[in-house]
């Protein structure tokens, strides 16, 4: 029976992976949902019933659920644009963190299936719209991803979370209602393997490892966003960004090292400060990228978001 369940069911760990993360905005939580769901399917295996739903419709009943049980009683996972207006003076170092707040976590794409699967779900992984996501009542989410992301019926929607059809389309009609301007599609994310997009990472990692403000700068928009939870403030408009990164450099010095990486299907940076001679981890950095300009940046510092992307705390000597 165990063969034949992890047969079954194990080609879709890594779908429930990505749709427990959209419903909860963090990895670990995803990655332990996921166990659960794997958990009381291996104990409900005796009782599926082919007849009724596919393996992976009902995984993704058990998932869904799991998550909205998950859910209860629980804060949302914002990022600090979504909780305050932006600092108008200069960045106070050094920063301090909110660590009370369950802040939004990146994906990292290396736990994607392959490079296809990659593309599938750029848009619907964009960090911009999990962020947005997670405003909306959890029944609400839940529905909008079934329904916009997977493409479930509304009838298998109404099957899965075990109500109505009328009840999933007039939940869907508020949850479309709610991320009215944010929802993305993937014709409008910038692909991190462009052309463009990688002589646009090229000069800006140029820029960040020389300590050149002034050529950073260019390379941003006008009204681009500076964001780092668990700091709760953050930045906008490039004058402010360069007024950030002036100040940094300032206190942290202008050794670094950039690594480039991907996450929400996005192109991003990992920076490595030089201390006592060595590189050492310091920040992750996503980036929104619109043409040949840098709209956002996210910038993580947790440690367990180094450990979802397997980060190496320090690099080798160049």
């Amino acid at each position: 029976m165990d063969d034949d369940f992890e047969t079954a069911a194990g080609a879709y760990r890594k779908e429930l992976l990505v749709h427990c993360y959209r419903m909860l905005g963090s990895v670990h939580e995803a990655e332990d949902l996921v166990q659960e769901t794997m958990l009381r399917a291996w104990r409900a295996w005796d009782r599926y019933d082919a007849r009724r739903a596919s393996v992976r419709t009902w995984l993704y009943k058990i998932a869904t659920n799991a998550c909205l049980t998950a859910l209860q009683g629980r804060a949302r996972r914002p990022l600090p644009s979504m909780v305050s207006g932006p600092e108008r003076g200069e960045a106070e170092f050094p920063l301090a963190p909110a660590l009370d707040v369950p802040w939004l976590q990146p994906f990292p794409d290396a736990m994607l299936d392959d490079p296809a699967s990659r593309v599938a779900r750029r848009g619907s992984l964009r960090l911009a719209l999990i962020a947005a996501m997670q405003v909306l009542p959890p029944k609400q989410r839940a529905v909008l991803i079934l329904r916009d992301v997977l493409e479930f019926s509304a009838a298998e929607t109404a099957e899965l979370l075990e109500t109505s059809t009328a009840a999933v389309n007039s939940a869907l009609q508020r949850a479309r209602a709610g991320l009215s301007g944010v929802a993305v599609t993937e014709d409008e994310v910038a692909e991190p393997d462009d052309a463009a997009v990688n002589d646009l990472l090229d000069r800006y990692v140029r820029s960040f490892e020389t300590a050149d403000v002034g050529a950073l700068v260019t390379l941003l928009t006008d009204d681009v966003a500076l964001e780092m939870p668990p700091v709760p403030h953050w930045y906008r408009g490039r004058h402010s960004y360069g007024l950030f990164m002036v100040r940094l450099f300032e206190w942290r010095g202008t050794g670094w090292r950039m690594v480039r990486t991907t996450a929400n299907g996005q192109p991003a940076l990992v920076a490595y400060l030089l201390d006592d001679g060595v590189y050492r981890l310091h920040t992750l950095q996503v980036l929104t990228v619109e043409g040949d300009r840098v709209t956002r940046n996210v910038v993580f510092t947790d440690p367990r978001v180094f450990s979802a992307f397997g980060l190496a705390p320090t690099l080798p000597e160049p």
